[in-house]
């Protein structure tokens, strides 16, 4: 995976991905701060959210800035209630997903 995203993106790369203090139950979130890096045809977010209980973590979260190439039939555009090409679509990643980024 390291070779084939240091030939795509250069040969400085970054793994980044959702990180969590502990192990924790289902819970509200409430978001500190945020950076966001812009590659293309996505955006890249890293949120600090803090658990109702306290808990800490790093979200990462990806913008698909261009969806006009999607399946129309897509779940998210169902879920959302849009239309292909129309807005960006949004996701955090799981704590076992892993995002490569150029550095």
């Amino acid at each position: 995976m390291v070779d084939f995203s240091t030939s795509k993106l250069r040969k400085r790369v970054e793994a980044m991905s959702t990180v969590v203090e502990r192990e924790t139950q289902l819970q509200k979130y409430s978001i500190s701060g945020r950076v966001w890096q812009c590659y293309t045809g996505t955006r890249l977010n890293v949120a600090y959210p803090q658990g109702a209980d306290g808990i800490k973590a790093k979200a990462v979260a990806v913008c698909h800035t261009d969806t006009s190439a999607w399946n129309p039939k897509h779940l998210a555009f169902q879920v959302l209630k849009v239309n292909q090409g129309t807005v960006p679509i949004c996701h955090f990643l799981p704590e076992d997903h892993i995002v490569w980024v150029p550095n």
